[in-house]
């Protein structure tokens, strides 16, 4: 039976595997690494901590020294003064007699009002308003011209009188921003049975105050 001779890589590991052990028995690791297993690590026991206390202390709150003898402000609602009108009771608008208003006879009633506003002359800024549905039931709210508002009536929001052609003053709401009439305009319109279709004269003779002139729709009379 023939041996094979082991080869020279194997003859290699084998030396290198003897080096490694003699130098392991020098160092005496095998009986250290047995040493280490049979003994087991001390458990510590956990480290317990006191529970930490706050003290509160009142101090006095550091302000300014300008502001080291003044006393604290009190702040309490105030009411703000408001735009208000005296308080008129009407009667309720009655739609029952309304009527169609047609093209020509809305633009007779506009054409009668500036040939009235042309009579009126230039003594008082003026302008004229068509009256639509929204200005005479519904909202009532009545929009004036924004390049009159601009350059005649105030900046701020102010009572309006309005004077009829009877010399009779109605008390209404300004609102600048909105450039309109807005309270006090419905008992206007309700007291003058003012239609759609109705065109007015507005000549302002007092920065807020205004004349006003009516010119009826299809001829219609006072009611």
């Amino acid at each position: 039976m023939v041996v094979a001779k082991p080869s020279s890589y194997e003859e290699f590991r084998l030396k290198r595997l003897e080096e490694n052990k003699k130098r392991m028995d020098a160092l005496n690791l095998p009986q250290l690494s047995l040493a280490l297993r049979s003994t087991s690590p001390k458990s510590s026991p956990m480290k317990k901590s006191k529970p930490r206390t706050r003290q509160k202390q009142q101090v006095a709150v550091r302000r300014s020294s300008r502001l080291s003898n003044v006393s604290s402000p009190v702040y309490k609602e105030v009411d703000v003064e408001r735009v208000q009108i005296p308080r008129r009771i009407f009667k309720g608008k009655d739609f029952s007699d309304q009527f169609y208003v047609s093209h020509e006879d809305r633009a007779d009633a506009l054409a009668k009002a500036e040939k009235l506003q042309d009579e009126l002359g230039d003594e008082y800024p003026s302008f004229v308003k068509a009256m639509l549905q929204s200005h005479v039931s519904g909202c009532f709210w009545l929009g004036l011209p924004v390049h009159f508002c601009r350059s005649d009536l105030p900046k701020h929001d102010c009572a309006m009188t309005l004077i009829d052609e009877e010399g009779e003053d109605y008390e209404t709401v300004y609102l600048a921003r909105k450039t309109g009439l807005s309270g006090g305009w419905r008992g206007f319109a309700i007291a003058h049975n003012l239609v759609d279709g109705d065109a007015l004269v507005f000549q302002l003779i007092h920065p807020t105050t205004f004349k006003v002139y009516i010119t009826r729709v299809n001829g219609r009379g006072e009611s």
